[in-house]
């Protein structure tokens, strides 16, 4: 007997993710909060929802465990954490001192390869319709922008900061229609293009101010509340 796939079968088995694209779609389902701190699911039901490997998706709850998005205990069930207003409050306020210096490293040493690819990332997020994506690339700029200082230790902090941002976004703030990070990006950009760091860094800090207000107001704290109880 010939042990070995035929071409024909070969083509009507399923394409596995990667690991990189498995780990977008989990996040962007927890962003659209189809996956939130309430459910119960395991490493096997998670790999079986996306069609997945278990070792792949092991590799990915890793992954979301060290960005503060899943909590991994010994012998518990993974569950998605829930960042309360100080967690919150301290993350944007780490987040500001760590980025505001990577935006004036990047400014420095932005290239026409670098810039080219933030203004694609920019236009896919205006061109998304789906939430848990939209959140997710507008993390990615920031990210991407964070690539761009040329400081690796800085960069790698930024990345335990973003997905917790966007965590709280998605949760705290599901029904702000007028949240729309994609215009600051482009400003941001523009000023980059044109040299203009300190306009850069003002449009910046006006959006972190932004997240501040939506992320730590009253209402805010209502609908965390209305959440956990």
């Amino acid at each position: 007997m010939n042990r070995f796939a035929s071409p024909q079968t070969l083509a009507t088995l399923p394409v596995r993710p990667s690991v990189d694209d498995l780990y977008s779609r989990v996040l962007e389902a927890i962003f659209e909060q189809r996956i939130h701190s309430a459910s119960r699911f395991t490493e096997e039901s998670l790999a079986q929802m996306f069609g997945a490997r278990r070792s792949d998706m092991r590799e990915v709850l890793r992954r979301l465990s060290h960005q503060h998005i899943i909590l991994l205990r010994a012998n518990h069930r993974p569950r998605v954490t829930e960042p309360d207003a100080e967690q919150t409050r301290q993350t944007l306020h780490a987040r500001r001192l760590a980025e505001i210096t990577l935006l004036r490293l990047a400014a420095q040493r932005a290239c026409a390869q670098d810039l080219k690819r933030l203004r694609t990332l920019v236009e896919n997020e205006r061109q998304c319709a789906e939430r848990g994506r939209a959140i997710r690339l507008s993390g990615e700029f920031h990210l991407q922008l964070a690539q761009m200082a040329g400081n690796a230790p800085l960069a790698h902090f930024l990345e335990s900061l973003v997905p917790l941002t966007s965590l709280a976004i998605a949760k705290f703030a599901l029904q702000q229609k007028d949240y729309c990070a994609g215009k600051v990006h482009l400003e941001i950009l523009d000023a980059l293009e044109r040299g203009d760091a300190a306009t850069a860094q003002v449009a910046l800090n006006r959006h972190l101010d932004y997240l501040e207000d939506l992320l730590l107001s009253p209402a805010s704290a209502l609908g965390q509340n209305c959440a956990a109880g």
